[in-house]
């Protein structure tokens, strides 16, 4: 005959058999206290490489993004990428017209140079010609046909800027004048021009021959 619980309480089912047992499974040390139970990390810390990469990308929030811009910002890049080339092709444009301005102007002042030379050496070889006009002209010889022929001669000359000079009464200019005979006067004050043997011929400022002249001057 079993006995009852004395206080009346059910026992635990499978009582007999596999009694009820408890597990400690807290550790102890060397010196007999408790170790404390190992708490786990809190979730917000971190490992050094996640802190860097957190900093990186909060550095640069796009950094991570693959994706090409569309809408809006496509059209603004391209826009930008249009006006930076245009501004590309204005600069090499205004580099050429100022290179061909450049080319323009020294080809024209070549050409100008060139004619003058030309003109320069054809009045040198009709130098021999125009003195005997000339000289035709002051002693008289020159009438009629052979006139009228010196006439368009000297109007040709002045059409390629020819012009001849050396006068009686002008005054001495040893830049343009050359003094082949020299006489004084006491009534003179200035050394002036009294016989043009050859008059002198110039284009423009260039001086082609200079006058052959006799002088007069002051004692």
């Amino acid at each position: 005959m079993t006995e009852e619980n004395p206080q009346g309480t059910p026992e635990p089912e499978g009582s007999g058999e596999h009694p009820f047992q408890f597990t400690d499974k807290r550790k102890v040390n060397s010196s007999g206290e408790q170790a404390r139970p190992t708490e786990p990390a809190p979730a917000s810390e971190s490992t050094p490489d996640e802190g860097a990469a957190e900093q990186d990308a909060s550095a640069d929030p796009l950094a991570g993004l693959d994706f090409e811009p569309t809408g809006d910002a496509a059209e603004d890049a391209e826009v930008l990428k249009a006006k930076a080339e245009a501004a590309q092709h204005l600069d090499a444009l205004q580099r050429e017209r100022a290179s061909f301005t450049n080319y323009r102007n020294r080809a024209l002042r070549d050409q100008e140079a060139a004619r003058d030379r030309g003109v320069q050496d054809v009045l040198s070889a009709l130098l021999p010609v125009l003195d005997d006009i000339e000289r035709a002209k002051q002693h008289g010889e020159l009438d009629g046909p052979m006139a009228a022929i010196a006439e368009k001669i000297d109007q040709s000359l002045q059409k390629f800027g020819v012009e001849r000079f050396g006068t009686v009464g002008e005054e001495f200019d040893p830049t343009v004048h050359e003094a082949l005979m020299h006489s004084t006067d006491a009534d003179a004050t200035t050394a002036t021009v009294n016989l043009v043997v050859e008059p002198g011929y110039r284009i423009g400022d260039k001086v082609v021959r200079a006058a052959r002249v006799g002088v007069v001057g002051p004692e």
